[in-house]
């Protein structure tokens, strides 16, 4: 009787561990299936302006294993990722086996100084948020302030706090307007001068230019190539004529 027990014992075991047994196979077979089949085949990228598509799967596509769709975004999910000039985080949305969607949140810059023959980019707060050997062309370039220090990813130090809610300012209305403005100048006085290629735009000082900049968006188009200064520092809406001289 006592060896029956002991049997019947020995033979629940056996049965639990060929239970056990089958899972494990099952669940690494299965695993081995799913990555087999996950080749990563399409990349959609949303939310890029500083890098073209090819740019941006170039630097998040950087080990062997981001070749599979799973290992791509696990690893963008719980692991730890190189840090890409320009873009606060990305994100990994799995479609499919085969295709993944790469969401980009860039930095938001408002301008940009040059410091040691780079660049420093900086946001509306003034904070510096990007150093680099490149110069952006859809980010204005600001000149004639000057600085006690700066330093990465702090705020830049200056006397005139409020000088960044002029570059806020100037910068929101050159994007609505879609201008190719250069350059922003601003004088000892905080007076401000604009540079469209071969354009010079003085603004002068005030507390916003909606009203400049809205015009301008009309005038440009009418002085392709030509050298000129248009002076509209005492500009008003509605005003018909505004100076316009030929620089030297």
């Amino acid at each position: 009787m006592r060896e029956k027990r002991q049997k019947e014992k020995k033979k629940g075991i056996l049965s639990r561990l060929m239970k056990i047994l089958i899972f494990c196979l099952f669940i690494v077979g299965s695993t081995f299936v799913l990555l087999f089949t996950s080749r990563l085949e399409t990349v959609i990228v949303e939310g890029s302006n500083h890098y073209t598509s090819e740019e941006l799967q170039e630097k998040v596509l950087t080990k062997k294993t981001d070749k599979n769709t799973i290992l791509l975004y696990l690893r963008y999910k719980y692991g730890e990722t190189s840090s890409i000039p320009f873009i606060e985080r990305v994100d990994i949305e799995m479609m499919n086996l085969n295709t993944v969607t790469i969401q980009v949140y860039e930095k938001v810059v408002t301008g940009c100084i040059e410091y040691m023959g780079g660049y420093m980019y900086f946001d509306k707060d003034g904070i510096i948020v990007e150093s680099s050997d490149e110069k952006l062309s859809q980010v204005p370039f600001i000149t004639g302030l000057s600085f006690n220090k700066m330093v990465l990813y702090e705020k830049l130090d200056t006397q005139k706090d409020e000088i960044f809610n002029v570059i806020l300012n100037l910068t929101q209305l050159i994007r609505k307007y879609e201008l190719d403005i250069e350059t922003i100048q601003f004088s000892p006085d905080m007076e401000v001068t604009l540079y469209c290629g071969k354009i010079q735009v003085l603004l002068g000082k005030r507390n916003t230019y909606d009203e400049q900049i809205a015009e301008l968006k009309n005038l440009l188009p009418k002085a392709p190539n030509k050298k000129l200064t248009l002076d509209m520092r005492n500009y008003t809406e509605g005003q018909d004529r505004i100076i316009a001289k030929p620089r030297k």
